[in-house]
């Protein structure tokens, strides 16, 4: 494998590859690291962390789908601390880590935003915006361009490290909210999260989530990720990390050419734990049989 054709730099990320575990889907990499070796990956994504310990939604929180599943977990994560420990255990592998920050005040963000951007072996934080907004009667910060534009510029404020924002999907213009937080100061955008949905159990007709609808992720919403990562990289001019139903190489090289210049695996990393060093695996034989020297000419490829 020629390694050097993966390489990527993007705003606090030196890449040795462009692929990575998405949040909420390789927790802090221990599972994972029982079966391949981390220091393969682009970079981790570790799970998201709130500023208290949090247990999470009830059960059942969650439920296969016929091409995914849905997901109501509800940010359970050890608090600040207790993420702080995970990252300890992650120094041993030369690998950026890229820290998802969420919370339910603005200010819960900023303070956690400062604290976990001080760690030493976070090179960059993802902001979870797809959370209520309790002071604004629970509207996500992820769906008003102007809660996320002033949420972005207060957490650039504070942070010590480069800022990604994740987007989410379940907007009207996800355009909008591209470039507010571009507007925010925000060094990159990773996309998408999740889009609600529900199930329903026949016998009871009542929702099979606990919490009654939940996110949906896997092979389902590549196309509508693949549609808004290509709105998204003409309406910009900052790096964006794609994600949404990539299982192979093929699903990550449509990915680059819609715009993103790095990838990350969600839902697959269940089915298939060794998905995200397969995909490294397999992108250099198949850049060179659609004629790419290199990842990043790949990148955009659909607009030229």
């Amino acid at each position: 494998m020629n390694k050097d054709m993966l390489e990527v730099n993007l705003p606090g990320l030196n890449l040795k590859n462009p692929v990575m575990p998405a949040s909420g889907c390789f927790g802090f990499g221990r599972e994972f690291a029982e079966y391949y070796d981390l220091s393969l990956l682009g970079a981790i994504m570790v799970k998201a962390v709130t500023e208290a310990p949090r247990r999470g939604n009830n059960m059942p929180r969650l439920a296969e789908t016929p091409a995914g599943m849905l997901n109501a977990i509800g940010l359970q994560n050890p608090g600040l601390e207790g993420v702080r420990r995970e990252l300890m255990w992650l120094e041993k592998y030369p690998v950026p880590i890229i820290a998802n920050v969420a919370g339910y005040t603005e200010e819960e963000y900023v303070r956690v935003a400062e604290k976990i951007s001080e760690s030493e072996n976070v090179a960059a934080l993802e902001i979870n915006i797809s959370c209520p907004n309790v002071k604004e009667g629970g509207i996500l910060f992820g769906q008003d361009p102007e809660v996320a534009y002033a949420l972005t510029k207060k957490i650039k404020a504070v942070s010590k490290k480069p800022v990604y924002m994740k987007l989410s999907p379940n907007v009207t213009d996800i355009t909008a909210m591209a470039k507010a937080v571009e507007a925010g100061g925000a060094d990159g955008i990773t996309m998408i999260n999740t889009l609600v949905g529900m199930r329903l159990d026949l016998q009871t007709g009542r929702p099979v989530l606990a919490n009654g609808t939940g996110g949906l992720s896997g092979p389902a919403i590549k196309p509508v990720a693949i549609r808004m990562v290509y709105e998204v990289y003409k309406a910009v001019n900052i790096p964006i990390i794609g994600m949404g139903g990539i299982s192979t190489a093929e699903d990550a090289l449509e990915f680059f050419y819609a715009g993103a210049s790095a990838v990350a695996v969600g839902t697959e990393n269940f089915v298939n734990p060794f998905a995200c060093p397969q995909i490294i695996e397999d992108l250099p034989e198949l850049l060179k049989e659609y004629g790419f020297s290199h990842v990043k000419d790949a990148v955009g490829y659909a607009h030229r």
